[in-house]
């Protein structure tokens, strides 16, 4: 793996030349970064279709429009953000003025997934150089047109010794992560986030983890059916479900359930047409082992929309079941795929209870018009980000901190929480020499106490 111990040397060595210290430096090189991803705009597409027939619209919406954003949102507030914060002094330190400055953590990790290739290599990326650090990124195997793009685009982008590229599957992983890091960033599965996690305690690295889990949606009977039904169903199966936000099963009040299994059912058909296997607006399963693993959930509860699939093409129907049981896989894994288990319910409660017992999810969805209602599913539920009468937006507003809670995620990210999650704080405080108070030397006295015991009250 020589690759990547000379990759490490270079980061490391033009991280301690100083450059990335400066704050115009940093800005330069994001626009470096934005200008490559503009020229190279009509790539970045194609090798999302090859990767996973990823419909143009949903690519630049997701993936390019989405770091454009977020570069635009740094360009915009990175001297800012970057300024020294003066705090305040008690009055037992005085004379003196107190600072928290932000400092880059050195040289970090990124390792990012394969459902959304571009954008989740690139957000935490931009976020670490804006915060000044040099940065190895790993992009995943499994997307593999995409990685190769994103390691050229690099390669342009950035100065040598800046960011560097590894591409690899699972051996060049387990070499990456027993090297020593300054920070680790993972976007990925709950069982491999474990796996960087105890890695990164070897060397006591801080990390951030991505993960995921399954996010419920509620449609209370006060909701608005017709755009729950219409939300919901572009949230599920955009990217064809394939997102770490999408609703992952549905609770739907028993009085308003027909209405809406109706109305979904119809925005499926508007969305992607009555066969959605020949809409250019449906992305397609990741590879075959994802696939025999959704096509596997098909048999676990009873059809009401879809569940027609085709091996060769590696498609599955957007698909809606009932009658499934709380203890098959397909309640307790992340589905990750265009697959929504429905259940029906008459007391709020009841559901609610239902998501509490279960890992802290990623995103929580409730529609619901009454403020009532949602007050009590915000207050009785735990998740890393909610979204009422929507689905996924929450995560596409950077004045928003993304991340979980629990096992669907340490730490968080987007706009200004990237570049905070990148930045060391060091805490200063500016003592004057002009005056040296006397009463917390030795020897001490009755006096030097009434003193002390006075400004520590």
């Amino acid at each position: 793996m020589k690759n990547i111990d000379t990759a490490l040397e270079k980061l490391r060595t033009f991280y301690e030349s100083g450059e990335t210290i400066s704050l115009q430096f940093r800005l330069n090189a994001l626009k470096s970064l934005k200008k490559v991803i503009k020229e190279n705009e009509s790539a970045i597409i194609r090798s999302l279709s090859r990767d996973f027939h990823k419909p143009s619209s949903e690519t630049y919406t997701t993936e390019i429009g989405f770091i454009l954003d977020e570069i635009r949102n740094v360009e915009a507030n990175l001297k800012k953000w970057g300024k020294p914060r003066k705090v305040s002094t008690p009055l037992h330190q005085f004379p003196a003025s107190s600072s928290i400055i932000k400092e880059p953590y050195g040289t970090v990790l990124i390792m990012a997934p394969w459902n959304y290739p571009f954008q989740l290599a690139l957000s935490p990326l931009v976020g670490a150089i804006a915060a000044g650090n040099t940065v190895l990124l790993k992009p995943s195997e499994i997307s593999s047109h995409t990685s190769k793009l994103i390691a050229k685009l690099v390669a342009k982008a950035f100065v040598p010794g800046h960011v560097n590229v590894i591409l690899g599957a699972v051996k060049t992983n387990s070499y990456i992560l027993k090297q020593r890091f300054d920070y680790i960033f993972f976007t990925g599965s709950t069982v491999v986030g474990r796996i960087v996690m105890q890695a990164a305690a070897n060397n006591l690295t801080p990390v951030t983890l991505e993960l995921g889990g399954k996010s419920p949606a509620i449609v209370h009977k006060d909701a608005n059916i017709k755009l729950a039904a219409k939300r919901i169903a572009w949230g599920k199966f955009i990217n064809m479900g394939q997102t770490c936000v999408a609703p992952d099963y549905l609770f739907v009040h028993s009085s308003v359930k027909e209405i809406f299994i109706t109305e979904f059912e119809k925005f499926i058909h508007q969305f992607y047409g009555k066969d959605a296997s020949k809409s250019a607006h449906y992305a397609r399963v990741i590879n075959s082992s994802h696939y025999a693993r959704l096509k596997n959930y098909l048999k676990q509860g009873t059809v009401l929309i879809g569940g027609d699939s085709n091996d060769r093409k590696l498609y599955i129907q957007p698909t809606v079941l009932e009658d499934v049981s709380e203890n098959s896989d397909i309640m307790k894994d992340e589905i990750f795929g265009p697959i929504l288990p429905v259940i029906t319910y008459d007391d709020l409660d009841i559901s609610l209870e239902f998501i509490r017992k279960r890992p802290k999810p990623l995103a929580l969805y409730i529609f619901s018009e009454s403020k009532a209602v949602q007050k009590r599913v915000l207050s009785q539920t735990n998740a890393g980000g909610v979204t009422v009468n929507d689905t996924i937006v929450h995560l596409a507003n950077p004045a928003l901190p993304f991340g979980g809670v629990g096992s669907s995620g340490i730490g968080a990210y987007h706009g200004r929480y990237s570049f905070d999650t990148f930045s060391a704080t060091k805490s200063v405080m500016f003592r004057s020499s002009r005056i040296d108070l006397p009463f917390r030397y030795p020897p001490y006295g009755r006096i030097k106490d009434k003193i002390i015991r006075l400004l520590l009250r």
